[in-house]
């Protein structure tokens, strides 16, 4: 049986903002008593708790604020798919070396395999080492980028996006982009080229991007630079969507 947690302990707990230790408080002095812990390793387990579990918190709140999705995580991807990629490369970009390096992944395939799943799965790794990541579809960041165009907030909203450690342009090229468009991606590479990592997924390869940006020189100045630096996941297999279908249970 658990010893209990009188409630002056747990009111002491709580004005030293540990009141979450009383969770867990009953189950740790179990254990310190079954294998005779001293007064020092009870209290490095305790505290260790408390230091797992804020980074945690810490980690969900800037994942959030990154714009990730919670559930793609690498922990919940599924195994058995039959989603094909290079995994010696995978295993090196989940080392976030290439974020170390300032250098790019360029993660392309047809709809549905993946794609965005792995590119947010290297966003939460990111920001569980204290990264700062930004993720957006690209689509939306072109209308955002426009909009504030508008209210002269557009130079304030390039700054954030140059200054990210990680940022995640997901479903790129997927229509064309205008002169607007073409000279605010120019701007966001050269400006982070060799300086800040980069990860665009795509349905389309780069030389397919070339004929969907307005201006011609601007684009293959911006892909030229975006590619010499980017390490190239390509996936393929059946649609990984199908996956996450609800299904009846039985």
């Amino acid at each position: 049986m658990n010893p209990t947690i009188d409630a002056d302990l747990t009111a002491t707990l709580r004005k030293l903002k540990l009141g979450r230790l009383a969770d867990t408080l009953p189950e740790r002095l179990a254990l310190a008593k079954t294998n005779k812990l001293s007064h020092a390793e009870f209290l490095q387990i305790l505290l260790a708790d408390e230091v797992t579990r804020r980074d945690a918190a810490s980690a969900d709140r800037r994942g959030r604020t990154a714009g990730l999705d919670p559930t793609m995580r690498l922990e919940h991807w599924d195994g058995t798919t039959d989603a094909t990629f290079d995994h010696k490369l995978w295993d090196e970009l989940c080392s976030l070396r290439f974020v170390e390096a300032a250098n790019n992944v360029l993660i392309m395939g047809p709809v549905g395999v993946g794609k965005t799943f792995l590119a947010t799965a290297l966003g939460h790794i990111a920001v569980r080492r204290r990264h700062s990541v930004h993720f957006e579809r690209a689509d939306r960041l072109h209308r955002r980028l426009r909009a504030a165009r508008l209210d002269n907030s557009h130079d304030a909203e390039l700054r954030k996006l140059l200054r990210v450690d990680l940022l995640i342009l997901d479903d790129f090229a997927l229509g064309g982009l205008n002169q607007a468009d073409t000279d605010d991606l120019y701007e966001i590479v050269v400006e982070r080229h060799r300086s800040a990592s980069t990860i665009v997924t795509s349905n389309r390869e780069p030389v397919e991007w070339l004929a969907l940006m307005a201006d011609p020189l601007l684009a293959q100045s911006a892909v030229d630079r975006l590619k010499s630096a980017a390490y190239e996941l390509v996936v393929d297999g059946d649609s990984y969507r199908n996956r996450q279908k609800p299904t009846l249970t039985t």
